[in-house]
């Protein structure tokens, strides 16, 4: 009723015109009052002028409550004013509705208020449905946004004026108030929040849910009227911190912050019933971040602290600006209050958000208002371009669509908390980028945020320095390595539309999946993350017509594939075999074992059958490499992240050593991440190791192993390279 009866008298001071010139018109003492509370040496006349104007241009015109429509404007700035706006809001809040319902132009107010005042009404001027038809309002919010990303000011003005028309949405239809109360809800809410403007947001959080939850809010309105029936026990423990704090020396406001409506629902259903203390929290303001933690210590070693309930915003601030601590504590009869400690300035902050920091065109250091006091460096974050809008500039820019565009803001939007992890470079710990992504973004969000549209080239990622699967979700502080391939050999699949969180991702992989041809492999399932048929078909003729040539010899290559490494055993006319378990070569460490008629078999010193054969009581036999430069038989393992033509340029590493390949098998890709099995025949047996080299530097492939038996790459880790 305060606020009806608050509107009604500015209806009335409306009514009576303006005051003689130059002087301060009746109807906005209040608003110059709250103003000079926080700016004592603000200039008021370009507010006298404002208000004129505003005036006079909205005079005859009337709200649906039937109260004179100035008295709008005037509400919306005297939120404002008491959030501690700075004049050029104050100015452009009086007039923003002046063009858009008035016959006032943008040209007018540009040339008697300004660039600033003109660029912060057109901001929030709706966009005209005749024009526009159903995406008038999707398209006013993108216009209000990308307005934002240039001067905060423009939300700041949008979100007083939803809390003063929701405050006064009792005289629409109902339908109509359940339409405006959604949006609200799913858009202008979230935006406060990121925006830190608690004192604004929590209010509309309580008229949305009296709107939308009529029941659940009459009861939480009864609970909270028994609960103020009653004697507040939180006032005996606030009286004891008071005492305790005095002994200790410390300056501090001790205050008991009554929750909200809709806190108080919450805390209901989360804990399935309410105590005596639940209803409310002390809040805590001293002077210096010391103090804080001064006062913490006080608490916890006089009160019993419930450590599960202890965060420190103050150390690690969310990503909306807001600082405090927060802590509960149970006093000697088990009374438990939640506790909130902050400086004032952290105050003023949590409360009004980017309001409260005035011009974001401020150089640092310079006078607020004309008063002569400045605001402290370090007491001041430039809001006017937030990691979370940054992101949200990007992928509008990306979304035409109307719908898509709607859709997608309000999903951004729900994502209420911020995560921050470092990029770096392949074969580096040291942070290259540093990406502010919402909380449960994955790798695949990762990449389009570091790279963009370039991000269609993923093929893999380390985070903390292990393989990761790409939908895997990243956690506060992850150091994450994006493994791409070369541009244009590889793109999303649909499945990445189930790993990205962001807007970004998820529109440019709709848009490249959308853009390929019907058949494209690349945007195919099977093809578009590298899948190939296991068995590779034809590989064993294929493989080696590709690695051989035409006529089966190997380009630039003696034709000897058909000679054997000669191992020779001290056992005089016993034949040396090679085993197949480890298929030892040049210049291996070989150790041999006499197997029935008469023969040796040679295998690699570190080979598994080794050990099991010398701990059964077999004797070894000494064998040495008697030949050099002969070819030589060998299996490997590669392992890499699936890509498409991943297949085809190992093959052309393959070849381009000169190896031949005797047979291919490719397992079914698991997490993203894909076996290959190669027998290959090397010309010389001393080109095994460049040939590994080679098949390593493919993009994609992370590890390739000589084959023995019992023992495989693990897809969990890395698996030793030999």
């Amino acid at each position: 009723m305060s606020a009806v009866r608050s509107l009604r008298k500015l209806g009335r001071a409306a009514l009576l015109g303006p005051s003689p010139r130059h002087a301060l018109p009746h109807a906005i003492e209040h608003l110059a009052k709250a103003h000079r509370a926080h700016h004592p040496g603000a200039d008021l006349d370009i507010l006298r002028r404002a208000y004129v104007l505003a005036e006079s241009s909205h005079r005859g015109q009337t709200r649906k409550s039937g109260e004179p429509y100035i008295t709008h404007p005037l509400a919306v700035t005297l939120i404002l004013a008491e959030l501690g706006a700075e004049t050029t809001t104050l100015t452009a809040s009086l007039l923003h509705d002046t063009v858009e319902d008035t016959e006032v132009t943008l040209e007018q107010v540009r040339e008697e208020f300004g660039e600033e005042v003109s660029y912060l009404v057109d901001g929030v001027t709706k966009l005209e449905k005749v024009d526009y038809g159903a995406a008038a309002e999707p398209e006013t919010f993108r216009k209000m946004l990308v307005a934002t990303g240039s001067d905060v000011r423009v939300m700041s003005i949008k979100l007083a004026d939803r809390l003063h028309n929701m405050r006064t949405l009792g005289v629409m239809r109902p339908e109509k108030q359940a339409r405006i109360a959604r949006v609200t809800r799913d858009v202008l809410i979230p935006l406060a929040e990121r925006l830190g403007v608690q004192a604004l947001k929590t209010e509309l959080e309580d008229l949305v849910f009296a709107i939308l939850h009529p029941e659940e809010y009459t009861r939480t309105r009864e609970l909270i009227r028994a609960h103020n029936a009653e004697p507040d026990p939180l006032d005996g423990i606030a009286e004891a911190v008071r005492g305790v704090l005095r002994e200790a020396g410390i300056a501090a406001e001790v205050h008991i912050r009554p929750r909200h409506f809709l806190s108080v629902h919450r805390a209901l259903a989360k804990r399935g019933g309410l105590g005596p203390c639940d209803f409310g929290r002390l809040l805590i303001l001293v002077a210096e971040d010391a103090d804080c933690y001064a006062v913490l210590g006080e608490l916890h070693t006089c009160f019993t602290p419930l450590m599960s309930e202890f965060k420190d915003f103050i150390a690690v601030p969310k990503f909306n600006l807001y600082q405090s601590l927060h802590t509960a504590v149970a006093d000697p009869a088990g009374r438990v209050a939640e506790v909130l400690v902050r400086t004032r300035r952290m105050h003023r902050v949590a409360e009004a958000g980017v309001i409260a920091l005035g011009d974001p065109h401020r150089a640092p250091g310079a006078d607020r208002d004309g008063t002569g006091t400045a605001a402290g460096d370090a007491e001041r974050v430039d809001p006017t371009r937030p990691g979370w809008l940054e992101r949200l500039l990007e992928w509008q820019s990306h979304a035409p669509d109307p719908d898509t565009f709607w859709d997608e803001l309000r999903d951004d939007l729900a994502q209420d908390r911020e995560i921050t992890v470092f990029c770096t470079d392949p074969g580096s710990t040291t942070p290259v980028a540093t990406l502010h992504l919402p909380a449960g973004a994955t790798c695949v969000d990762a990449a389009y945020a570091r790279y963009g549209a370039a991000g269609h080239a993923l093929v893999g990622a380390r985070v903390d320095g292990r393989l990761t699967a790409l939908g895997t979700a990243l956690r506060d502080g992850d150091a994450i390595q994006l493994l791409m391939a070369p541009a244009g050999t590889s793109g999303p699949s649909p499945q990445w539309l189930e790993y990205a969180r962001t807007p970004t991702a998820r529109i440019a992989i709709r848009t490249w999946i959308d853009s390929r041809p019907p058949g494209d492999g690349r945007a195919d399932r099977a093809d578009g993350t590298g899948r190939s048929p296991s068995p590779v078909p034809g590989a064993r003729t294929a493989g080696r017509e590709a690695c051989r040539g035409g006529d089966g010899a190997a380009p630039g290559r003696r034709e000897r594939s058909h000679e054997r490494p000669a191992a020779v055993a001290e056992l005089p006319g016993a034949p040396v075999r090679l085993a197949r378990c480890c298929t030892p070569v040049p210049p291996d460490d070989v150790v041999g074992f006499a197997v029935r008629g008469g023969a040796v078999t040679a295998h690699r010193e570190n080979c598994p059958t080794v050990a099991r054969m010398t701990a059964g009581g077999r004797t070894t036999v000494p064998v040495r490499w008697q030949a050099s430069g002969a070819g030589c038989r060998v299996t490997l393992y590669a392992e890499s992240l699936s890509r498409p033509h991943l297949l085809a340029d190992l093959t052309e590493a393959i070849a381009g050593e000169g190896a031949a390949v005797i047979s291919a098998a490719v397992e079914p890709p698991q997490e993203q991440r894909v076996r290959h099995k190669y027998t290959l025949e090397l010309p010389e047996a001393g080109d095994l190791p460049r040939l590994m080299r080679a098949m390593r530097e493919v993009p994609g492939v992370y590890d390739v192993v000589r084959a023995t038996r019992g023992r495989r790459p693990s897809r969990g880790g890395e698996a030793p390279s030999k």
